[in-house]
């Protein structure tokens, strides 16, 4: 059974976050969720059927409490599985308040040996969500285990309890549901089931997914157990007619999270480079531009990091074009691509994986197309994306990034950073993001970190900004995730 286009747990959380930056609150959606469930409730069993709802201390369980309070002709019991002070979010908290206000007919099981089920005409699993994986643990496992030896049919609540929400694999001892209703999109799985799926429109913005806001930092973590490395090391390629510009990229790929961060660089300039920051490593080849002459070292560093930036600095030489072409022809990493080497990008043969990062003008130059109004530019940029199948981040005061497949438009950024290095501040701040995350994932986050780093010092002192004012303010726009 084919239900169309998956998202996982993972994304619909970014999603559901975005639909708050929009202004569509968290609440909302569970209220039309518990609206959905009661719905197919309703097309099960006939209104006066007993329903019983077994729940978890999520948003999940959260949902299925709201569908309860829409169930009024229906005897509804609601059992929780855990106690009620421990339930995880506001929101649902206060449906389970709702219901115990409305008297009615609710009991929190606290561990296993309380469960204790009746003979109802329809059970309601909604015990775990997509956030989950590996087999069910108690008490979820026997209440999961008693629903489906029952011969009373199930209804799952988005996923069933056991079904992990990112691979849509199935516990072994996962609820066998006999019907499932999931919000938005179908989640990983889903069709593998023999259940029929009603996939329920709940609401979430279309702009949720179309823009990049705030919910797409939900990709970032920083585990309390990491090890240096775990956030990637990261090689900026770049410097010879011009330093500042790998030696923001650089600064900028530190801020953004990257654990280390070097610098290839001509030797005439390393000392240069060097010299804007203790943080900077810089690894030195022979020369004053990059040529044909430095790209096996440069090869086999790169080699050794996760992800490079290729491209600030670098000059629109003829030999260094020639040298960014060969390196390109043999790398097969991760790179983000700016500057004078992105028009190399359409004529190379390369198993890398690219995000490059244009302006208007150099997209133009690649040999793309561009409009004035962001909806046509979103077309065009998409259709050439497909075409060089690679990641495209086309900035502008809406920024456009498409993989050919997917097109999203970020609207962080203000007229103030059109000043000269702000490029290169987002390259880096990409390529910190792509030694840890899918491409258009870090060229999302990228963009939308970059152009709110961005905004906040004009906030604070107007425009007038230069390159270097950014980066105090990626750190606390990736991690603090501030408003303004």
């Amino acid at each position: 059974m084919s239900l169309g286009e998956t998202i996982t747990g993972s994304q619909m959380a970014v999603i559901d976050a975005n639909s708050a930056a929009l202004g569509v609150p968290p609440k909302q959606l569970m209220e039309s969720a518990g609206n959905a469930v009661a719905r197919t409730v309703r097309s099960i069993v006939e209104p006066g059927s007993s329903v019983t709802v077994v729940a978890g201390r999520g948003n999940n369980g959260g949902d299925a409490f709201a569908a309860a309070r829409f169930l009024d002709d229906y005897d509804v019991r609601v059992r929780l599985l855990g106690h009620a002070e421990t339930i995880g979010t506001d929101i649902a908290r206060e449906n389970w308040a709702a219901l115990e206000r409305a008297a009615l007919d609710v009991a929190a099981w606290r561990d296993s040996s309380a469960i204790a089920f009746d003979d109802p005409d329809l059970f309601v699993d909604a015990m775990l969500g997509t956030g989950i994986s590996g087999r069910l643990r108690e008490p979820v496992a026997t209440a999961a285990k008693r629903l489906s030896d029952s011969e009373t049919p199930v209804l799952s609540v988005d996923v069933p309890s056991g079904l992990d929400g990112e691979t849509g694999a199935l516990a072994d001892n996962a609820v066998e549901p006999d019907h499932v209703v999931t919000f938005h999109k179908p989640k990983p799985g889903l069709d593998a089931l023999e259940a029929p799926v009603t996939v329920a429109d709940i609401g979430v913005p279309q702009a949720a997914e179309r823009f990049v806001e705030r919910g797409d930092l939900l990709r970032l973590s920083r585990p309390a157990d990491s090890h240096k490395g775990d956030f990637g090391e990261v090689l900026v390629i770049g410097g010879g007619p011009y330093t500042g510009a790998p030696a923001l990229a650089a600064q900028a790929a530190l801020r953004a999270g990257a654990d280390l961060v070097r610098v290839a660089c001509p030797r005439s300039v390393a000392d240069e480079i060097q010299g804007y920051s203790e943080n900077l490593i810089v690894r030195p080849f022979d020369g004053d531009r990059f040529t044909p002459d430095s790209v096996e070292r440069v090869l086999s560093l790169a080699g050794e990091h996760d992800s490079v930036v290729l491209g600030p600095g670098l000059g629109a030489a003829e030999n260094t074009l020639v040298a960014v072409r060969a390196f390109l022809e043999r790398y097969d990493g991760f790179a983000v691509v700016d500057a004078d080497a992105l028009g190399v990008v359409p004529g190379v043969e390369t198993d890398a994986t690219l995000v490059c990062t244009p302006h208007q003008g150099e997209l133009e130059a690649m040999g793309g197309e561009t409009a004035d109004g962001w909806r046509e530019r979103a077309e065009l940029v998409e259709s050439f994306a497909a075409e060089l199948g690679q990641t495209l981040l086309v900035k502008g005061p809406y920024d456009v990034l498409s993989d050919g497949e997917r097109t999203r438009v970020n609207r962080t950024g203000n007229p103030g950073m059109t000043v000269g290095g702000t490029g290169d501040v987002l390259a880096g701040t990409v390529g910190a993001l792509t030694a840890t995350q899918k491409p258009m994932a870090a060229a999302a986050i990228g963009a939308y970190v970059a152009g709110a780093a961005g905004d906040r010092v004009v906030e604070r002192q107007g425009y007038g900004l230069v390159a270097t004012d950014l980066l105090g303010s990626i750190p606390s726009v990736m991690w603090r995730n501030e408003d303004g």
